[in-house]
């Protein structure tokens, strides 16, 4: 009987575990199809004054990594395709 308290507290830490991992398989793991771009890079860019080009940009980033960062602005390393796409210059093409 001394090990079951154990056995519950680890079963409680599995789960806990499980549901952190998810959360984390969900934002970063999850591959969007080419219909997800539209609302996402829509998201992405709807902080900045520049909306046309960021869109361009973003929707042309997403059909190639199939991946937006969340959030308007930052979380790149999220995307690692997303993030480490440049242009000529060395400058981030995506928004």
């Amino acid at each position: 009987m001394a090990g079951r308290p154990y056995s519950s507290l680890l079963l409680l830490f599995s789960l806990l575990l499980l549901i952190t991992f998810s959360h984390i398989a969900e934002v970063s793991g999850a591959k969007l199809r080419a219909s997800d771009c539209k609302p996402k890079c829509t998201y992405r860019c709807s902080a900045t004054s520049h909306k046309k080009p960021c869109m361009f940009f973003c929707l042309k980033c997403c059909s190639k990594c199939l991946c937006v960062p969340p959030g308007t602005y930052g979380n790149k390393q999220v995307c690692p395709c997303y993030n480490n796409w440049k242009t000529k210059e060395g400058a981030p093409k995506c928004p």
